[in-house]
């Protein structure tokens, strides 16, 4: 299995302990961002996990183009710089276009290949040259053994810096399924997995001009996926996902944050100390 080394001693590997991916879907404000993450630094503390930090300059793929996308690529990259420099965490974004890879290459310590980019050569192709470590969502529309074209399209750059993360596929109309047969499958490439446990619960498009979600299922499906061995869990967080202007029904409060960490770290421990006993 291969460990890809994210920032300093920190790696995702899917032998080692969980990490987290954590954060609010986009960013709202620099003060909203740095509140957010003081309360994630605060945690990672107390449960003794590492994280990379996640939130987005722009959600160019929102249901409806008069909804909320951000703060845009020049003030987000500079605020999550602040982050990295502040709690001295790893930080992830997402691009939506080629050109946008250069740019955050000085900025972020990974790039993220939104899902519905997944397929996309261009884009894939600009990541790879960046030598970040890239972390490509499957697409809801794609099977888990079909990522290995994923994976060739970046390789072929020299980059083989990747994470895999799985968030669901399409199961009729505005829904989605969690098939946890996907996680064993992507781990046989060798690269490090990760569970999207907010996203998975969305409800794409079903208030017809934005997505609905279940947060409520986002701990039964976290601790499912541990379980199989996996190197890292994404959930998206927010201080009152209620008011969050993306993604609000699917996100985790962070009042209730502490306990879900908790809760995955103990099933991980045990579904890996089970394997090398």
């Amino acid at each position: 299995m291969k460990k890809i080394k994210i920032f300093e001693d920190f790696y995702f590997s899917n032998n080692s302990e969980i990490k987290f991916i954590l954060g609010p879907c986009q960013i709202e404000s620099k003060q909203h961002a740095f509140d957010v993450c003081h309360e994630i630094e605060r945690l990672s503390k107390k449960l003794k996990f590492k994280y990379i930090f996640k939130s987005s300059f722009d959600k160019a793929n929102r249901t409806s183009h008069k909804s909320k996308r951000g703060i845009g690529i020049k003030k987000g990259l500079d605020i999550l710089t602040q982050i990295r420099e502040k709690f001295g965490c790893p930080v992830i974004s997402d691009v939506h276009e080629s050109s946008q890879c250069k740019i955050v290459k000085e900025s972020l310590d990974v790039i993220q290949i939104p899902a519905f980019l997944c397929r996309q050569t261009d884009i894939l192709i600009a990541a790879g040259r960046t030598k970040l470590p890239i972390n490509i969502k499957k697409g809801q529309f794609l099977s888990p053994w079909d990522i290995s074209n994923v994976i060739q399209k970046v390789v072929s750059t020299g980059n083989k810096k990747l994470l895999l993360t799985e968030r669901g596929t399409m199961f009729g109309y505005n829904n989605l399924v969690s098939d946890m047969r996907s996680l064993p499958i992507m781990k046989k490439t060798g690269y490090p997995v990760i569970f999207d446990a907010t996203h998975s619960v969305q409800l794409p498009g079903l208030k017809g001009h934005s997505s609905g979600g279940q947060s409520e299922f986002v701990s039964v499906l976290s601790k499912a996926a541990v379980t199989t061995g996996i190197s890292g869990i994404f959930i998206e967080t927010h201080d009152n996902p209620k008011k969050a202007p993306s993604d609000g029904s699917n996100m985790v409060s962070l009042k209730e944050l502490g306990n879900l960490i908790h809760s995955i770290i103990l099933y991980d421990n045990l579904s890996k100390n089970e394997r090398l006993n």
